[in-house]
């Protein structure tokens, strides 16, 4: 069985494999229903068929002894999976040389000032960048007022997980919970022995059980884009769109930038979000005694 406290230690590539095979069901790849079957899914000897395969290769594969698939094996694999596009590239991620990665130094995620100079510059729009374990390494004024009722506001996985407003801000949880954990294990597959991503995936799999499902059904995809719909304590609903964008000075983080549509209720809210959280700062500079720069 895999464990998913040390991502270093798991059968990545065997994990995903299991969890694609067990979504498709006989009737997806052609196969006639045949009464009861003990496995959820499609089993080991149906796929290594379909993929011109023995089932002993196949099943070699799925327990980690198989450690150098060829690239037509991996294809065969991935068409019979049905796998999509980010699928495939964790597919082939995952089943590549495990040779030791660099650990990159404790500085690799710091934000650029340069990069943090340009979100304060948008005051409009809530932005703040990500690292590869979805920690919030820097936010703008109006980001900071948008995820204001979190405790745990540092990291997007723990705020969506861990965090009891969680499921009052976010109007689509589900969504947003798949969405996070997909982001996570595409991170996983890129970079399995980094240690923030181990300590982050046993802390969420120790608290919540919700977590643990989603982990395991090893769903894959990064930020792109996507509308986000969220119910702010202070100004209501929100539907705000995002794009994501890769940091070519430092490529292991993502710059979100969310946006709401010109002439809607959520770009109302999200103007009184901003005055809200500009007055909020005027005041704490007046109480303070601080002199704007």
């Amino acid at each position: 069985m895999d464990t998913d406290m040390d991502l270093a230690a798991e059968n990545a590539l065997g994990g995903f494999l299991r969890a694609r095979r067990a979504r498709l069901r006989p009737e997806d790849v052609g196969i006639p229903p045949s009464g009861r079957r003990r496995v959820p899914g499609l089993r080991r000897e149906e796929v290594a068929t379909l993929a011109g395969l023995s089932t002993d290769y196949y099943t070699r594969l799925e327990q980690g002894r198989e450690r150098h698939p060829s690239l037509q094996i991996l294809e065969a694999v991935a068409r019979t999976l049905q796998l999509d596009d980010e699928a495939v590239a964790h597919l082939y991620r995952t089943a590549g040389p495990t040779t030791r990665r660099t650990r990159r130094a404790s500085n690799a995620e710091r934000v650029a000032p340069h990069l943090r100079r340009l979100l304060d510059t948008w005051s409009d729009t809530p932005a703040f960048v990500l690292g590869p374990a979805l920690d919030i390494l820097a936010r703008n004024q109006l980001a900071a007022a948008l995820y204001a009722g979190f405790a745990h506001s540092g990291n997007l996985l723990r705020m969506t997980f861990l965090d009891p407003a969680a499921p009052h801000f976010y109007r689509d949880w589900d969504r947003a919970a798949e969405s996070a954990v997909a982001t996570l294990r595409r991170a996983a597959g890129i970079d399995s022995e980094d240690p923030r991503l181990s300590q982050l995936v046993g802390e969420l799999s120790m608290k919540s059980a919700a977590f643990r499902v989603l982990w395991a059904r090893h769903d894959v995809h990064g930020k792109t884009r996507e509308a986000k719909r969220f119910h702010h304590a202070q100004v209501g609903d929100l539907e705000l769109h995002y794009e994501s964008f890769t940091v070519n000075s430092a490529p292991t983080q993502q710059l979100v930038v969310y946006q709401a549509e010109a002439g809607t209720s959520s770009a109302d809210a999200l103007a009184l979000l901003g005055s809200l959280s500009a007055g909020s700062v005027s005041a704490q500079d007046t109480a303070t005694g601080a002199v704007p720069d």
